[in-house]
């Protein structure tokens, strides 16, 4: 196939549109199912650079969650406790611990599944029948992968009517040195961001504490290869081999890190013990219960827990999240590392990483103010490397 027409661009107006290759060669991909658009053509080859990188990075399975051409979360193929189970919804898939790839993807699903809702998702290896259980019951526009098992391809081809996407792309696909778009008309030419992220990049530590546990290294490089394909400004937290806070798009650095905070936050709340025992009503659904919790956890749209509410979601009253639970809970939280796309150009931003329980982090390095935050780094203890590698992604 050397060219795929798509239904329309960004937008229904945007006609006529389609993928090809420019120099008339065949596309890498093979359309199993549906008929996949423009933006989930952007997300499904975005998603997968960032999990076959993941994975020469890490020799693990993994995956992705992609939404809007960025990522969600990210994760390795490693295996969840009972508690990060119930967190993610997952606790009764029969066969999780047996499948890596499930594992992946259940926690890139459960990091932040309101932001995942309709997602793109991305799989290093063959889907298999334990993931496709998984990605079947979850609301999903589509998913790329080297090969499908037939037991996997089977279900996934019984979703959403019969219409859900599914392309299988081909993993010794290389692509061309040079890179180009139009954007109004001009043509934009750049050699392709093939920099190679691993632990080479966390060798110039520059703060008192050296101490970089292996954790902490393979936390820090899904990080970095998160935000290699996120859009910019951007900042990513990862605890436990997996993306768990992605702020993207912002036009100031601190509003990166408040935000990835957040959502980092909101995950690591997931899991405090109000959480952990709410009493839904049997009937809610999984995206309901997602709507819910975050408004338990943030305090939102509506008050969750107010006479009159409560009846809608829960089997009784709940007992409030307060500030002061939260606080306490996420001031026991240690180890978490963060990644920054480009350096951070004041100290505020450690300041807002510490209260998320940051330990570890990894930017380039470069600004006037470096000293600072070199200097409030030392303050809390934490290891910080400068990786001179600027990752923007545009």
């Amino acid at each position: 196939m050397k060219e795929f027409e798509l239904k329309y661009g960004c937008n229904p107006n945007q006609k006529p549109s389609r993928i090809y290759m420019a120099d008339s060669r065949e596309l890498p991909v093979e359309i199993l199912n549906g008929r996949p658009g423009y933006i989930n053509f952007l997300d499904a080859f975005n998603s997968w650079q960032l999990v076959k990188e993941l994975k020469e990075a890490t020799g693990k399975e993994c995956a992705t969650s992609f939404k809007h051409v960025s990522p969600t979360s990210a994760a390795i193929g490693k295996q969840l406790s009972a508690e990060l189970k119930k967190a993610c919804f997952v606790d009764d898939i029969e066969g999780l611990d047996d499948s890596p790839l499930a594992c992946a993807y259940a926690r890139a699903r459960g990091t932040d599944r309101m932001s995942s809702y309709g997602d793109w998702i991305a799989l290093s290896g063959e889907c298999d029948e334990t993931t496709a259980k998984l990605i079947q019951r979850e609301v999903s526009d589509g998913v790329i992968a080297p090969s499908y098992s037939e037991a996997a391809l089977e279900i996934l081809r019984t979703k959403r009517k019969g219409t859900y996407n599914v392309v299988k792309i081909d993993p010794s696909y290389v692509p061309e040195t040079q890179e180009r778009k139009q954007v109004f008309g001009v043509t934009f030419e750049q050699g392709r961001n093939n920099i190679k992220i691993d632990k080479s990049l966390l060798e110039n530590i520059v703060t008192e504490n050296k101490v970089l546990t292996p954790d902490a290294i393979n936390d820090l490089i899904i990080s970095l290869i998160t935000l290699k394909y996120t859009q910019s400004n951007s900042v990513c937290y990862a605890f436990d081999g997996q993306a768990i806070g992605v702020g993207a798009g912002q036009q100031s650095r601190i509003h990166c890190t408040r935000l990835a905070g957040s959502k980092a936050d909101t995950w690591n709340l997931r899991r405090s013990p109000k959480v952990m025992v709410l009493p839904f009503l049997d009937e809610m659904k999984r995206a309901e219960r997602d709507n819910v919790i975050d408004g338990y956890i943030n305090g939102n749209e509506e008050d969750v827990c107010a006479d009159g509410i409560w009846q809608k979601y829960f089997k009784k009253q709940p007992e409030r999240l307060t500030e002061k639970d939260k606080e306490d809970y996420l001031s026991s939280l240690s180890g978490i590392s963060l990644g920054s796309d480009a350096f951070f150009p004041f100290d505020d931003n450690i300041k807002r990483a510490k209260k998320s329980g940051v330990s570890y982090i990894a930017e380039p390095g470069g600004s006037i103010r470096d000293d600072v935050v070199i200097e409030r780094a030392n303050e809390y203890g934490m290891v910080m490397a400068f990786t001179g590698t600027r990752l923007f992604h545009h």
